[in-house]
């Protein structure tokens, strides 16, 4: 798979080593600041750096994944290792550049679309026992926002106001990958193309399937978060031309490559996805060092909920320790953080149907439109929650969120004037106010329920029935695996509502007609 189709002949400036910064990072702040400025507020200076650009600048690399063509599996008869042969794999060249003896090895399995290379993944090379350091890499090997934008000020700065770590981090890569084989980071930027961004089941991000692929996550919000990040994404490849100008050392080192017309929004989004499947969130760390692409770590790293073993930061490395005992030749796995399906899909591609960290989102709100709402805000804020609250209901504690969710209802409920100067002068939650009242809470939930349950086109009956197709589209797989975990959680919602109406101890009385209950979404 070539890394970087170039059209025509040109020559890249050569790019100068990563961890030295060049004399302009460390300019003061506020002369990064004024050529920012300048710039983009003086049509003639930045049409001159265009102009100049055009004369200069070859085509840029056709991108699929991070910044490659694409991924597809080698003819049949194809010699598909001489580049690799070349420039050794990517553990080899991480031991020529200071990675220590480590106890993994680089293994592959075949990716479920049969169009693309096998993916790699790390494996224990010998037996490990629980607290063995399998590997530990040197911070030289460690891409941060210290070693793309060669000052920390700098860093902190954009990341603050302007863009997020990850867009960052693909812009620098994205540069590197115009170099080709001339850049040092030329293999691990090769692994990150064969691993096209996709997770351990080998399926791309949502944020790059089709219009009709999006279709499957019908009636999850996670469908609305993922058009969301790409309106996000959009936004901050707007802002990609300030990084640029502010950044000291990728100014000197592309003084004519205007990041927005190197690389189209597609091109970005791509290697934005790439970026956002394998970096990792260190911990005691500073700002410009938190996020890292680390060679090794993920996509390489499997991810599992239930695992505890993290990479770490140590005294020049990031090292990892495992949490488990291997036996040579298995997958090793890291915790992926406490992150339910929905985040696990959208970051990573894949769903884990045994994560404990699975959650659903409700939101609740008082009616702005009642007469004594503010009465009501002061009381919900008294107790801890807001006018507009997000409860969060926990695979395994439906039952416990529907209880936590039951006061601040009630609260809603509240019409009778004496009933809430009753509420304002006691303290704590709300306590049932009436049988009534409680019928009418009670409903309100069961029928909410009801309504974000018809939202998915299928039945959890069809849900099972599609995932016992082992042909099933791996996209559609993924989609229907998080929609059925979704549909169990308001399932057990539900019956914990229905569970309380039957406790009620009169099920003859009507619910209470109110004209300003709380609103759900």
């Amino acid at each position: 798979m070539e890394v970087c189709h170039i059209h025509g002949k040109c020559i890249l400036s050569p790019i100068r080593s990563s961890s030295s910064s060049s004399s302009s990072s460390h300019r003061p702040l506020s002369v990064l600041s004024r050529v920012s400025i300048s710039a983009r507020s003086n049509p003639r200076l930045l049409s001159s750096f265009r102009s100049v650009r055009r004369k200069n600048l070859c085509s840029a690399c056709r991108f699929d994944t991070l910044v490659a063509g694409k991924d597809e599996k080698p003819k049949h008869g194809e010699v598909v290792s001489k580049k690799e042969e070349e420039f050794g794999d990517l553990k080899s060249w991480m031991h020529k550049n200071g990675l220590p003896p480590c106890k993994v090895v680089l293994k592959e399995r075949p990716s479920h679309d049969e169009k693309h290379r096998s993916i790699h993944y790390v494996a224990a090379s010998e037996d490990l026992q629980v607290g063995d350091v399998a590997f530990s890499v040197p911070n030289s090997l460690v891409v941060t926002l210290e070693r793309v934008l060669g000052n920390e000020t700098i860093a902190e700065l954009l990341t603050t106001n302007k863009l997020s770590e990850l867009a960052c981090l693909a812009l620098y890569l994205m540069y590197e990958k115009k170099q080709g084989k001339k850049s040092f980071w030329f293999p691990y930027i090769r692994e990150l193309d064969r691993q096209r961004g996709r997770g351990q089941l080998a399926v791309e991000s949502p944020l790059l399937w089709s219009e009709a692929e999006l279709a499957y996550l019908t009636g999850s919000p996670t469908r609305d978060e993922v058009l969301e990040r790409a309106e996000g994404i959009k936004r901050e490849y707007n802002e990609l031309d300030t990084v640029w100008f502010m950044a000291g050392s990728l100014f000197q080192q592309y003084p004519y490559d205007i990041p927005t017309e190197a690389f189209t929004f597609e091109i970005f989004k791509q290697a934005f996805v790439a970026v956002q499947s394998c970096v990792v969130h260190l911990q005691k760390v500073s700002l410009a060092r938190r996020f890292a692409l680390v060679p090794l770590g993920p996509p390489l790293l499997g991810y599992r909920s239930n695992c505890k073993a993290m990479l770490t930061a140590v005294d020049g490395a990031v090292e990892l320790v495992v949490d488990r005992p291997y036996k040579a030749g298995e997958s090793i796995v890291v915790w992926c953080g406490p992150q339910p399906n929905s985040k696990l899909l959208l970051n990573y591609g894949f769903v884990d149907e045994d994560n404990r960290y699975d959650r659903l989102v409700i939101e609740a709100a008082l009616n702005t439109e009642d007469p004594q709402y503010q009465d009501k805000r002061m009381v919900a804020q008294r107790n801890g929650k807001l006018s507009v609250q997000v409860f969060h209901v926990y695979v395994g504690k439906e039952k416990e969120a529907v209880l936590d969710m039951l006061p601040y209802l009630r609260l809603g409920y509240v019409s009778d004037p004496s009933e809430m100067q009753s509420v304002i002068s006691s303290q704590g939650p709300i306590c049932p106010v009436s049988p009534c009242m409680e019928r009418a809470v009670l409903d309100q939930l069961v029928d909410y329920f009801i309504t974000r349950l018809a939202a998915y086109p299928t039945s959890l009956d069809e849900d099972e029935s599609l995932l016992a197709d082992s042909n099933l589209n791996p996209r559609k797989r993924v989609a229907t695996q998080l929609i059925k975990l979704e549909k169990k959680m308001l399932n057990a919602c539900q019956q914990a509502a229905v569970d309380l109406i039957d406790q009620l101890p009169d099920h003859t009385v009507s619910p209470c007609p109110t004209p300003y209950a709380p609103l759900l979404k």
